[in-house]
């Protein structure tokens, strides 16, 4: 069975390799002029229509009204096969009676992530009044996240029924509607993120019946436990493996972390195991949620006791960032650790996964114009981060979790987000134009690619990033920015 860290390597594929007449030796600058005269060559790389998972009306005169404003025919491409890949791949939707169900694969893993499910399907949320089986299968993933969560709280990953995975020796309480059990903070957010969003998109609030309010007392007391004031909680986890960050020291509690009021996450949305435990770009993801929550229980499920714990905690974790989660760094300023133990440990550093440092702006977590956020962003795409990396052909945020193929693997993911979080024009620009020189002429994003050979890159096939993808062109597209790639 493929897993996270059972890489796929591929050199370049399709008829888009044919079609590229110029160098990757450089980055940033604007493809049109390479591929102008190639715009025949560009074929659809999506499914045939019989063979797609789901088709949404919504979302695919989205694809053509868009298509039409790009006028580079690169771009157009690799828009038109990323942004509907969760769709055309990944879900599997069905009706249980009068109630929808959506279960979600990552793409080459066949298994459910509570985040990347979330993050993969939420670029359609926008569209989901203009689709009513569109609305239908968000509201499935929802009604089964939920499900997920009553399930076990501090698992990432779940199997479609009760199979078992390849996991099941893994020494935590593993049951068999469980892929993987790495407890991750942001596992629980994502949830919360979608379900809060899809009812101001759509007024729905039937999906906030018992067993979501039940969901949500289960994701309050596992913030508490992990607050570990009364011992180290009921959580452990080891694995016998070869790989230091697949598996938690300590007899499986992970490092000692000081009750400072902070929540530790014992594995990063990379599902790397944490350093110092209390994950900052992750509890601040805590704090949005538990607010986000705390608005539902008052004007939905009108549980205002609820409510009030929400917001207690969400407090006390944010009063715990400003104390123990900024530091004063050298060159930046006042920045956002990325981990921090509350006896002193601090660990500096960046991944390019979500929720990091850089994309804290992209999930409601602070204001783009924060000043603590505006100097992290200087640290993270810097050389002061270790996980930043800058080649021939790109440079970008990684992270530990690839590094047993170098340090020295960019992850699209972050160029991305920089683009999602940027003000700038220009650096808009290069970000888009570094991400269609570094597909590897695929047509699609990736987990990661080396930052001196695009051609050299881990995933064929990773919904979250090319949705991700998708979403940044509709929000360019949203603010009259496609003429930046003219």
């Amino acid at each position: 069975m493929t897993t996270r860290r059972d890489f796929l390597k591929k050199g370049g594929l399709g008829l888009a390799s044919l079609a590229l007449g110029g160098s990757l030796d450089t980055y940033g600058k604007t493809v049109s002029g390479i591929f102008q005269k190639q715009e025949n060559k560009y074929i659809s790389k999506r499914p045939e229509l019989a063979q797609r998972h789901f088709t949404s009306k919504a979302v695919e005169e989205t694809i053509a009204r868009i298509k039409k404003k790009i006028k580079d025919p690169k771009l157009a491409w690799i828009f038109e096969n990323c942004y509907p890949n969760t769709l055309d791949t990944t879900v599997n939707f069905k009706m249980i009676g009068s109630t929808p169900d959506t279960f979600v694969y990552t793409g080459d893993i066949h298994a459910m992530w509570l985040r990347d499910s979330s993050a993969q399907i939420w670029p359609y949320l926008s569209l989901a009044d203009k689709d009513s089986q569109l609305k239908l299968l968000l509201q499935g993933v929802i009604r089964r996240q939920t499900q997920c969560i009553l399930i076990d709280p501090y698992a990432n990953a779940f199997n479609e029924g009760p199979t078992g995975s390849e996991w099941d020796k893994d020494l935590t309480t593993m049951k068999p509607e469980l892929h993987e059990r790495k407890w991750e903070i942001d596992s629980l957010c994502y949830p919360i993120r979608l379900a809060y969003h899809y009812w101001k998109k759509t007024s729905d609030s039937s999906i906030f019946d018992s067993s979501w309010q039940q969901a949500m007392n289960s994701v309050l007391k596992t913030f508490k436990e992990q607050q570990r004031k009364d011992g180290v909680g009921p959580y452990k986890f080891q694995r016998v493996t070869e790989k230091q960050l697949d598996t938690l020291s300590n007899d499986g509690y992970g490092a000692p972390v000081k009750p400072v009021g902070l929540i530790v996450s014992s594995f990063r949305p990379s599902d790397d195991a944490s350093m110092f435990g209390f994950l900052i770009p992750s509890n601040l993801f805590a704090v949005t949620s538990l607010k986000q929550v705390a608005e539902i229980s008052r004007k939905v499920t009108m549980d205002t006791a609820f409510a009030n714990e929400c917001e207690a905690l969400a407090d006390e974790v944010m009063t715990a960032i400003n104390k123990y989660g900024v530091i004063d760094h050298p060159e930046c300023g006042k920045i956002y650790a990325y981990e921090v133990d509350g006896y002193g440990g601090i660990l500096l550093m960046d991944d390019a996964n979500a929720p990091g440092l850089l994309s804290l702006p992209y999930l409601g977590c602070v204001s783009t114009n924060d000043e603590i956020y505006q100097n992290t962003r200087k640290f993270v795409w810097s050389k002061n981060n270790p996980y930043f990396f800058k080649g021939k052909v790109a440079e970008g945020i990684g992270g530990p979790h690839v590094s047993h193929v170098g340090l020295a693997m960019i992850w699209p993911l972050s160029i991305i987000m920089k683009a999602m979080t940027s003000t700038d024009d220009a650096e808009i620009r290069v970000c888009v134009n570094t991400l269609c020189q570094t597909d590897a002429d695929t047509g699609f994003m990736h987990e990661s690619f080396n930052k001196d050979n695009a051609k050299d890159f881990t995933r064929e096939w990773f919904a979250w990033v090319n949705t991700l993808f998708g979403e940044l062109i509709v929000k360019l597209d949203e603010e009259n920015k496609l003429h930046l790639f003219s």
